[in-house]
């Protein structure tokens, strides 16, 4: 699996994408990615659950250096959730990490804290690897509860962990008025909070774990900004929505260190 603080860079398609257009997409970020980048940053895709076998059989077949990875799932291994799709048909497909509690499942679809501690939870028991995302609304920002929500989204999303399993997870610091608005957090707003989450981690599971657990930042993330948002001490990755649909755009922004 990945090398802790290496960075990783995370392509979340959302509802994007057939299964042939994201084979098309794969192969073409393959072909603009290096051996040198393989060597300094990991990179995963999301794609919908449609795509993912097709996803993994690309990749594995023409041995691409992504991991594959999922967007969301459910708390249980089996049973009567119409729709819904289990950690364990996500480990048999060689997912390696699960994006869980996304703003988007949060706000639209009313995923709780207690839901997202339970799927950080089943994503671990099948030896995947949770990217856990919490944020504030715009409203909380500016009432000055920013820091007090991601506090508690962290505490409680993280539940019952023992230190070893937080330092060997993702953290995914998306503000929600930054996702998909063309407004990004300012690096310095972005490493604010970044390095208070990773404050909490250690006040709550102890430094080796908060030294240990990848922090990324989300939101707007594009190849002109991922430079200075990566130079960052506590960001250690993007989580990247509508540029990493483009093979082109992914690629400036996995090779975010050449603009330097």
């Amino acid at each position: 699996m990945a090398d802790a603080r290496k960075p990783l860079i995370s392509g979340n398609w959302k509802m994007h994408h057939n299964h042939f257009e994201a084979i098309q997409l794969v192969q073409k970020l393959s072909y603009e990615l290096t051996t040198e980048d393989e060597d300094v940053v990991d990179v995963s895709v999301h794609p919908p659950f449609t795509d993912l076998r097709s996803v993994q059989t690309v990749i594995e077949s023409d041995k691409i250096p992504i991991l594959v990875g999922a967007q969301n799932c459910h708390w249980e291994d089996k049973g009567a959730f119409t729709g819904e799709i289990a950690p364990s048909m996500l480990a048999k497909l060689n997912c390696e990490l699960v994006i869980v509690g996304h703003s988007e499942r949060r706000e639209l679809f009313g995923e709780t804290d207690e839901d997202v501690n339970r799927k950080v939870k089943a994503v671990l028991t099948h030896e995947m690897t949770p990217i856990m995302c919490c944020g504030e609304t715009l409203d909380e920002r500016e009432a000055g509860g920013a820091t007090d929500k991601v506090t508690g989204q962290i505490k409680q999303g993280l539940a019952g962990l023992k230190a070893e399993q937080v330092g060997g997870l993702v953290i995914a610091y998306e503000p929600i008025w930054a996702i998909g608005t063309g407004v990004t957090a300012t690096p310095d707003d972005a490493q604010e909070m970044c390095g208070h989450i990773r404050t909490v981690v250690a006040d709550a599971f102890g430094a080796d774990a908060a030294a240990a657990v990848r922090i990324q930042y989300g939101g707007s993330v594009k190849p002109g900004n991922a430079p200075e948002l990566m130079g960052q001490p506590d960001i250690d990755g993007a989580l990247v929505g509508g540029a990493s649909l483009d093979a082109a755009d992914f690629a400036r922004i996995i090779q975010y260190r050449l603009a330097v």
